[in-house]
């Protein structure tokens, strides 16, 4: 059991070297984090690590932290921690990531901000550095940003756009490790304040055209579930959240069909009113 761990985590290790190196940063679970992003009802902190616009929906402070362990194996787990700060001339964001382990892991540490444009329209831009440690061979390190749109069709219908990475991003003294540029276009449906569908079509740089789609569903104020499924690994993802309080805990997992479940836990809290009742 071991030597098959261990053979998984090279070949993990090894696409993420091979793949523009950056395999590992974004988590199994991003769509379940990212979920209420083309939402007015169902947005949370977390929404704008899919697209920063979002965050201009915030109405008062809140922090969280998500954390998962890829494939059941330490070595590539990740986590990353948010936080959302409203003021009068905008929404500022910051978001820190980790992967990996104690001989390869890379970190991100984003600022994020966003506004809105009247009342059909949010803007968001974030700035992001990068680095990859290797003991063994040294560090190195890139600066990338991302930005994103969303515009209120209705009340009910959301849509719009992000893209990360277009230029730049590149490591190192030579600049031969690139980031992927990534470009996605989504939308929301806001059914009620209980039932939220969403979907997401992204295009990485060298890779295939990926569907993301998810649903939320809020029983009571206190208890929600969400489900959904990512194409390009035909890969699922549920997770049930509760609410108490300012405080809110999701339990999540992923299902890869050759790889197994990958299970994540998040934990947000609210400074403001209640979690059930953030917008």
């Amino acid at each position: 059991m071991r030597i098959l761990s261990f053979m998984l985590l090279i070949l993990v290790m090894c696409s993420a070297m091979s793949a523009h190196g950056q395999v590992l940063r974004r988590p199994l679970a991003a769509p379940y984090m990212g979920l209420g992003a083309y939402s007015v009802n169902h947005t949370d902190v977390f929404s704008f690590t899919s697209n920063q616009a979002s965050l201009a929906q915030l109405k008062n402070a809140v922090a969280g932290v998500y954390g998962e362990r890829r494939f059941m194996l330490a070595e590539l787990s990740h986590y990353t921690a948010v936080i959302g700060l409203p003021t009068r001339s905008g929404n500022f964001g910051l978001r820190t990531g980790y992967s990996g382990f104690s001989e390869y892991n890379e970190t991100q540490l984003g600022l994020a901000y966003a506004m809105k444009l009247g009342s059909k329209a949010d803007i968001g831009v974030q700035f992001n550095y990068n680095a990859i440690r290797i003991p063994a061979y040294g560090n190195i390190s890139a600066i990338s940003f991302e930005a994103g749109a969303i515009f209120h069709i209705t009340d009910k219908l959301h849509t719009g756009f992000h893209i990360n990475n277009p230029v730049g991003g590149k490591f190192g003294k030579d600049q031969q490790e690139k980031l992927p540029s990534v470009y996605t276009a989504g939308f929301g449906y806001d059914a009620s304040e209980k039932f939220f569908f969403s979907a997401e079509v992204i295009k990485e740089e060298d890779q295939p055209v990926n569907v993301n789609a998810g649903v939320q569903y809020i029983f009571i104020p206190q208890l929600r579930a969400r489900a959904g499924m990512s194409s390009a690994t035909s890969s699922a993802w549920l997770g049930l959240g509760l609410s108490l309080k300012s405080f809110r805990i999701d339990v999540a997992s992923t299902y890869h069909p050759q790889l197994g479940i990958t299970p994540g836990l998040l934990l947000l809290f609210n400074f403001g009113k209640s979690e059930s009742g953030e917008k």
